[in-house]
C-alpha cells in the first residue's frame, strides 16, 4: 500500500477519534476525561471537545486530497507536538493527573509521528524521489 493511501487512512482514523472525544469520555472517563463528574460539567473539557471535533471533521475532509490540505496536516502535526510538550511539563506539577499525562503525551506524539512520517514519504514519492 502506498504512503499516500496510508496517509489518507490515517487522516480518517485520527479524524474519527478526534470527533469521538466526548462519547469516549462518557463510556471510558478514566481514559478520556480530565476531571471528575460528567464530561459536560467542565468548561475546559467542552472547549477541548469543540476544538478536536472541528479538527477531526477537517482531517476527514483532508483525506480526499492530502496534498491540497498540507497546511492543515502540518498544523495537526505541530500542534500535537506542542500540546504533548506542554502536557509533559505539566505532568510534573503538584496535583497533576499524571495518568492522563502519561497516556495523552504518547498519543499526541503518535499522531504527529504517523502523520509526519507518512506526509514526508508521500511527498517524496509524489516528486519521484526515493526514500
Amino acid at each position: 500500500m502506498s504512503a499516500s493511501k496510508l496517509l489518507q487512512i490515517s487522516l480518517i482514523a485520527f479524524g474519527i477519534v478526534f470527533c469521538l472525544v466526548y462519547p469516549l469520555a462518557i463510556v471510558w472517563p478514566s481514559g478520556w476525561a480530565w476531571h471528575d463528574g460528567p464530561p459536560a460539567t467542565s468548561q475546559y473539557f467542552m472547549m477541548i471537545v469543540g476544538v478536536y471535533a472541528t479538527l477531526g471533521i477537517f482531517l476527514i475532509r483532508a483525506a480526499s486530497d492530502p496534498i491540497a490540505n498540507r497546511s492543515l496536516i502540518d498544523f495537526t502535526i505541530w500542534s500535537s507536538v506542542v500540546h504533548a510538550l506542554i502536557m509533559a511539563v505539566q505532568s510534573y506539577s503538584p496535583g497533576a493527573h499524571t495518568g492522563h499525562m502519561l497516556g495523552d503525551v504518547p498519543a499526541l506524539l503518535l499522531v504527529a509521528a504517523v502523520l509526519g512520517g507518512l506526509t514526508y514519504v508521500a511527498d517524496r514519492s509524489s516528486y519521484g524521489t526515493k526514500s
